[in-house]
């Protein structure tokens, strides 16, 4: 078993194509015995955002902190703490920090999408 508190561990900035301002720490992996899903802290800076793009796996996500968009294909759709969403796969997505403070969301995806996703550095 392992217990994080979301506020351990280093976070590690994003750097893909379409990313600005965006930070992830790796909460949960297959390195801490995860055999199926990664769970992943984003940390979006206020006018930042990940990128637009489409991935053939779902993921679920859950904002903590702050508020933004969520671009589906082009239509944006509000999200602040509290919210849900489920990203279904191959939909066009991307999250957008609107607020003046950190908008900040778990992740969670299948392992094998967590470590195609970003550069070894960022997968812990």
């Amino acid at each position: 078993m392992k217990i994080q508190n979301i506020d351990q561990g280093d976070s590690m900035k994003v750097e893909m194509d379409g990313v600005s301002g965006c930070q992830v720490k790796q909460l949960i992996s297959q390195q801490d015995g995860a055999p199926l899903f990664a769970m992943r802290q984003f940390e979006v800076a206020p006018g930042g955002y990940t990128p637009h793009h489409h991935h053939p796996y779902e993921h679920e996500v859950y904002v903590i902190a702050g508020e933004g968009v969520i671009l589906e294909n082009d239509s944006p759709r509000p999200i602040k703490a509290g919210d849900a969403i489920l990203v279904e796969p191959d939909e066009v997505h991307q999250f957008r920090n609107t607020g003046t403070s950190p908008l900040k969301f778990l992740c969670l995806v299948p392992n094998a999408a967590n470590n195609a996703q970003f550069p070894p550095e960022c997968q812990q």
